[in-house]
C-alpha cells in the first residue's frame, strides 16, 4: 500500500499529452471553438468527441486519487491551504495574463475587432464575462471546479481523518473493489443521464452545469475512496481486458447510432436509456481497464516520467493559448489539414516546452504562478513513499 503508484503519474502525463493533441484537432471539427478552419471533418468530429466523453472523467478520477495521497501527509486545513496556492493562484493569473490571448485572436478570426493586442488587452480589467467581455476561464474550467469540489469536501476529508472513520473507509473500498461490485459503480452516472443530461447540457460554467459537476464530483469521490485499498488496482490490473471489451462493445453501438451522425437524444425516450447506459459504461470501464493495463505496464520511473509528471500542470496552463495563438495563422496557410494539424502539435509542444524549461522552471516566482512547488526537488522520493498525485 505504500509502494509509490507510477502507474498513476504515467496516467496523468499522458492524459494530459493527449488533451494537448485533442486540442489541437479541435480547429478541424464541427463544433464551436475559438479557432476554426476553413474545413472541419465529420468522421474527426466523431472520433473527438468520444475522447471527450472519458478524458475529464479519468482526470478528475486520478485527482481524487491525488487527494487520497495528499492527505495521508498533511492535516486537512494544510490541504486547503495548498490547493488555494497550487489551485487558486495559477487560475488567477491565468484568467489575467494567458488566457486573454485566446479571446483576442477568437475575435480577430470573427472579425469582431481589429486592434492590436495591446490595446484589447485592458478590456479584460473591465471584469465583464466572456462571452460580452474578454474575461474566462477557458480551459481552466477544469481547476476551478477541481478547487470547488476539494473546499467543498474539506469536511468530509475532515471526517475521515478520525481513526475509526479512516478505518471504515478501507473497508468500503476493499468491499467496492470485489470485480462485480466494482463493475457496477457506473450505476449512478446513468442515473445522472436520465434525470441531468437533458436539463443541464455542459457548459463548463460551474453554475447551472449540474450534470458535468455532478458527475466529475463523483469521479473524484471515487478515486479518494476506492484508491483507500490496493485490491482495487489489483481488480482493474486482473480484469482489465474483460473492463475493455466491454467498453469496445459500448463504443462500436454508440459510434453507430449517435457518434457517427452526431445525432444525440434530446428528449426522455428510449434513445436517452440507452445513451445514458452504454456512455456511463464505456466512461467507468474504460477508467478501470485503462488503470489496470497501466498498473500492468506501466508501474515503473525513468527520466521522462520524472521531468513530465512535474511539468504537466505549466503544460495544461499553456498548451491551449499556445495552440490558438498558432492556430489564428496556420488554419490560413495553403497547406493540407494533416500539415496544419503536425504544425500545431510541434508549435504547441516545442513552445510550452521552451517556456517551461527556461522560464518557469528556474525561479521561484513562476513556479509558484504556474502552480509548482517553489523549490524543484532534484532527488527522486523513496520508493516507500505514497505518491501525491497532483491532478490539475
Amino acid at each position: 500500500m505504500n509502494e509509490r503508484k507510477y502507474f498513476i503519474d504515467w496516467i496523468r502525463v499522458l492524459a494530459f499529452f493527449l488533451l494537448i493533441l485533442f486540442h489541437c484537432a479541435m480547429p478541424f471539427v464541427m463544433y464551436g471553438w475559438e479557432i476554426k478552419n476553413p474545413t472541419q471533418y465529420k468522421g474527426l468530429t466523431s472520433f473527438i468527441w468520444w475522447l471527450h466523453q472519458w478524458r475529464l472523467p479519468l482526470l478528475f478520477f486520478v485527482s481524487g486519487v491525488g487527494i487520497n495521497y495528499a492527505l495521508k501527509k498533511r492535516s486537512v486545513l494544510s490541504f486547503a491551504g495548498e490547493r488555494v496556492v497550487r489551485l487558486f493562484i495559477p487560475l488567477l493569473f491565468a484568467m489575467f495574463f494567458t488566457i486573454p490571448l485566446q479571446v483576442y485572436f477568437e475575435w480577430l478570426q470573427e472579425g469582431k475587432i481589429t486592434m492590436s493586442y495591446a490595446s484589447f488587452y485592458p478590456s479584460v480589467w473591465d471584469m465583464v464575462p466572456y462571452p460580452d467581455g474578454s474575461l474566462t476561464w477557458s480551459h481552466m474550467w477544469f481547476v476551478v471546479y477541481l478547487f470547488v469540489f476539494c473546499i467543498l469536501l474539506l469536511p468530509v476529508f475532515a471526517l475521515f481523518k478520525i481513526k475509526r472513520l479512516a478505518r471504515f473507509r478501507i473497508r468500503l473500498a476493499e468491499q467496492l473493489s470485489h470485480p462485480v461490485v466494482a463493475a457496477l459503480l457506473f450505476i449512478p452516472f446513468t442515473v445522472y443521464y436520465f434525470t441531468l443530461y437533458l436539463e443541464y447540457p455542459e457548459q463548463q460554467s460551474l453554475f447551472d452545469d449540474w450534470f458535468v459537476f455532478i458527475f466529475s464530483i463523483s469521479l473524484l469521490f471515487y478515486g479518494y475512496i476506492l484508491s483507500a485499498s490496493g485490491r482495487f488496482w489489483d481488480t482493474c490490473e486482473k480484469y482489465s481486458y474483460y473492463f475493455l471489451s466491454i467498453a469496445a462493445v459500448c463504443i462500436g453501438f454508440l459510434f453507430y447510432n449517435y457518434w457517427a451522425t452526431l445525432d444525440f437524444p434530446k428528449q426522455k425516450d428510449a434513445r436517452l436509456y440507452t445513451y445514458g447506459t452504454l456512455n456511463a459504461v464505456q466512461i467507468w470501464f474504460l477508467i478501470m481497464g485503462f488503470i489496470g493495463l497501466a498498473k500492468k505496464h506501466l508501474n515503473f520511473s525513468n527520466r521522462f516520467l520524472g521531468y513530465t509528471n512535474k511539468a504537466v500542470y505549466p503544460f495544461y496552463i499553456l498548451h491551449q493559448t499556445i495552440i490558438v495563438a498558432a492556430g489564428y495563422y496556420v488554419v490560413q496557410w495553403p497547406l493540407p489539414d494533416a500539415v496544419k494539424f503536425i504544425v500545431l502539435v510541434v508549435c504547441c509542444f516545442g513552445a510550452v516546452f521552451l517556456i517551461y524549461h527556461f522560464l518557469i522552471r528556474p525561479f521561484v516566482v513562476t513556479r509558484i504562478l504556474y502552480g509548482l512547488k517553489p523549490r524543484d526537488t532534484k532527488k527522486q522520493r523513496p520508493a516507500q513513499q505514497p505518491a501525491e498525485h497532483f491532478a490539475a
